[in-house]
């Protein structure tokens, strides 16, 4: 099984936001953070050709972020799933990627520092973040066996930066 771990793009500032009456479980993308996730998702397709599933935290940036990722791997089951939400535990999310252990590639899209802290988890059983995903970054964790902590390998980390990159014409 393969992981693919991405944080939600470019969210509206977190202060501004709360100006709005509305809680932050609501703050949307910034226009200019869709603009460089479907970006982004050009590049990642070239290094992930396919998704299976495509889990989401409920959270609105999150489920953008989903969405953007969707419109690039269409055949993807998008399903929103409330352990993704921030504050969960790792051992749940890996108690809910067990439950999918018969998919190629399972895609994560979350928040910091939840991300981090679960990626070090699955590849070192650490509870000390040893990453940090930038807005719209992506890491590749894979198991050969079971998936569980400290079982993972990081394959790749990429800064969307690089993603966008990768899918621009001049890549």
């Amino acid at each position: 099984m393969r992981v693919l771990v991405v944080r939600h793009a470019i969210a509206e500032d977190r202060e501004v936001f709360a100006r709005t009456g509305q809680t932050d479980e609501q703050r949307p993308l910034t226009p200019e953070g869709a603009r460089r996730m479907k970006e982004a998702a050009g590049g990642l397709t070239t290094v992930v050709p396919r998704i299976d599933l495509l889990a989401t935290s409920p959270l609105t940036r999150a489920v953008q972020t989903a969405t953007i990722l969707s419109a690039a791997y269409p055949d993807a089951t998008v399903e929103s799933v409330p352990i993704l939400t921030p504050g969960s535990e790792p051992n749940a999310v890996i108690a809910w990627l067990r439950k999918h252990h018969d998919l190629g590639t399972v895609a994560l899209v979350g928040h910091e520092p939840d991300l981090s802290l679960l990626v070090s988890w699955l590849t070192t059983q650490s509870r000390s973040p040893g990453i940090s995903l930038k807005k719209g970054a992506a890491c590749l964790v894979e198991f050969v066996g079971r998936v569980g902590p400290g079982k993972g390998v990081i394959r790749w980390l990429l800064a969307p930066k690089h993603l966008r990159a990768l899918g621009s014409d001049g890549a």
